[in-house]
């Protein structure tokens, strides 16, 4: 119990003391812009807060852009704030821009499994709730078959179910401009440093 106490007061201080619902100017409002430009393909993916995973995959060599935003519900337009709170039903998520000459989307998602535990479907620590979800999302046959050869791959070689929901993807919504490669532009944000350094470094990636 003491446990359970200390994630959610944790989670609970990482959205109320990381200037999320700060006053935000129209233009941070927005939803991002996003373009993909010609001959690069877009993979949609969540495993926690969009924030670290954004990171995650800028890490990768052949990864043009990673825009963070929302999916797997069916709440048009939604907003942080209402998913943020578990209002819909919506979960965190980022979508890659990548080069496919220079990395695969199977390579993408079989670093998927690395980035977090997969075998919840709670969340990803410290952020629990279905809006934190691991989720992967498909866009075509080709994508959905990856995904499951991956899957079984990584079941086989670390022995554990994964609980990540898979699905179709129906609309890939950008988050509003301020989340937009919010660790770069907020490494002193207490999330950021007591978060995502920590995970960066586990992974190799600092």
């Amino acid at each position: 119990m003491k446990n359970q106490i200390a994630l959610i007061s944790i989670a609970a201080l990482s959205l109320f003391t990381s200037g999320c619902y700060a006053q935000k100017s129209p233009e941070d409002l927005a939803p991002a812009s996003v373009e993909v430009p010609e001959g690069m393909q877009t993979a949609v993916l969540g495993a926690g807060c969009f924030w670290c995973v954004e990171v995650f995959y800028e890490k990768l060599d052949g990864v043009h852009e990673v825009v963070s935003g929302y999916a797997g519900g069916t709440k048009e337009n939604p907003k942080y704030r209402e998913v943020a709170m578990g209002k819909t039903s919506h979960a965190e998520v980022v979508q890659v821009i990548y080069d496919p000459k220079s990395i695969t989307y199977q390579e993408l998602i079989d670093f998927f499994w690395t980035t977090h535990d997969a075998t919840r479907s709670d969340g990803v620590w410290p952020d629990f709730g279905s809006q934190y979800r691991s989720i992967l999302l498909y866009q075509n046959e080709l994508e959905q078959d990856a995904i499951l050869a991956s899957r079984k791959a990584y079941e086989a070689s670390s022995g554990q179910a994964v609980a990540t929901e898979i699905k179709a993807l129906d609309t890939f919504y950008p988050a509003e401009t301020y989340h937009q490669d919010y660790a770069e532009k907020n490494p002193n944000d207490r999330y950021v440093r007591g978060v995502l350094q920590p995970k960066l470094k586990k992974l190799g990636l600092d």
